[in-house]
């Protein structure tokens, strides 16, 4: 048996799943990979385990982080937590057609092809736009990043390859304002964060709540709070498509919960549609949904090996990361700030690791639960 398993059978016998769990998060801290975790774990009608763990810093005179009230910058989890709900809504409301050109949209993106690139290519990365652009140094504002990103040429034919890109992201973001006439943060916080009941979540997040965020840089020596890490999200002012959004792990909880029950949040207001829901996560090319990622057969680097393959989520830069597994009625949210001074090497891989264990440990978990509930869970 591998050390990993006999540590796994050791932390079991003592105190099983939730154990396993504490034990995961504590090891990530010990081993230097973040100084701060929140994880919660649930179903579509419960709260199975929320915990926050660490501190805000490697200092423990910091704060501990709380799953209700601690704002995390969730990077790359802004595309499934704004911009894809958003655009989800959109359609639901019969203003967004995914079939239709982006050109249809935002007239001004011209070049070689790109007359065929669809807002549906967009949310499954097959638009055959670069990964990547570092906006902050090529451009002086963002009226200059939004012009390099219209103009950038493709790199691929359009609907030819998969390849994840921040830049499909930004173009979204500017096609739901363009459809709604109101800026993104704005339009997503009226149409999917409050009616879900997110009330902690937001772009921007004034200087009144930086003591209750955690940090992701150190500037002189002294932690920085509130100052989105994300150099790009920072040059169009703090919103954007691909990355600028804050959240905590409650907030989290409520929109995964509103996903596993058909698009209803708890107060029985309709958010969004089962039938759109469905379509978004719905597996397309490779591992990648509409916005989303699936989970892959060959793939449980991050997802564990137990978590069904209907299972979606996403990760962000930070050390953030949502799974959704609507065959198990289960979800998985996984916060850290894995890059605040990491105290080791690899600390992407070493937080994936964690996150496998965790994912498994939520199975169980689960299913310990809820093996004598009669109905939902």
């Amino acid at each position: 048996m591998s050390a990993l398993l006999c540590w796994l059978a050791l932390v079991l016998v003592q105190g099983g799943p939730a154990a396993v769990i504490d034990a995961a998060v504590a090891n990530g801290i010990d081993g230097g990979v973040y100084p701060a975790a929140v994880v919660v774990i649930g179903t579509g009608h419960r709260i199975l385990h929320a915990r926050g763990y660490g501190h805000f810093t490697w200092s423990d005179s910091s704060p501990v982080p709380d799953p209700d009230s601690s704002l995390f910058d969730l990077a790359s989890l802004t595309k499934v937590v704004a911009t894809t709900p958003a655009a989800m809504a959109l359609v639901d409301d019969g203003q967004l057609d995914l079939d239709r050109p982006v050109q249809y949209y935002l007239p001004e993106f011209q070049g070689v092809n790109k007359e065929r690139v669809t807002v549906r290519q967009l949310l499954e990365h097959r638009s055959g736009m670069r990964a990547f652009l570092p906006l902050n140094e090529r451009a002086q504002d963002a009226a200059e990043a939004r012009a390099l990103v219209l103009n950038e040429p493709l790199q691929a034919a359009p609907g030819t390859r998969v390849e994840y890109s921040d830049l499909n992201a930004m173009l979204l973001g500017w096609i739901i304002e363009a459809v709604t006439g109101q800026p993104l943060d704005s339009f997503v916080a009226r149409r999917v964060f409050v009616p879900a009941g997110m009330a902690q979540t937001r772009y921007r997040p004034p200087r009144a709540l930086r003591p209750r965020i955690v940090p992701v840089g150190l500037w002189h020596g002294h932690a920085i709070a509130g100052e989105v890490h994300d150099q790009n999200a920072a040059r169009f002012g703090g919103v954007s498509g691909h990355a600028g959004l804050y959240s905590t792990g409650m907030d989290l909880a409520r929109y995964a919960q509103l996903l596993l029950n058909g698009g209803i949040a708890d107060d029985s207001v309709r958010v969004l549609s089962g039938a759109v829901i469905r379509h978004f996560t719905r597996r397309g090319a490779g591992n990648r949904a509409l916005g989303w990622e699936i989970r892959h057969l060959d793939d449980d680097a991050s997802t564990g090996g137990q978590l069904s393959l209907d299972a979606f989520g996403h990760g962000g830069f930070t050390g953030t990361s949502i799974w959704i597994d609507p065959q198990r009625d289960l979800f998985v949210i996984v916060l850290t700030n894995r890059v605040f001074a990491p105290r080791t090497g690899r600390s992407i891989t070493r937080l994936k690791e964690i996150r496998a264990r965790i994912a498994d440990a939520a199975v169980e978990l689960r299913d310990e639960v809820c093996a004598g509930v009669a109905g939902p869970c």
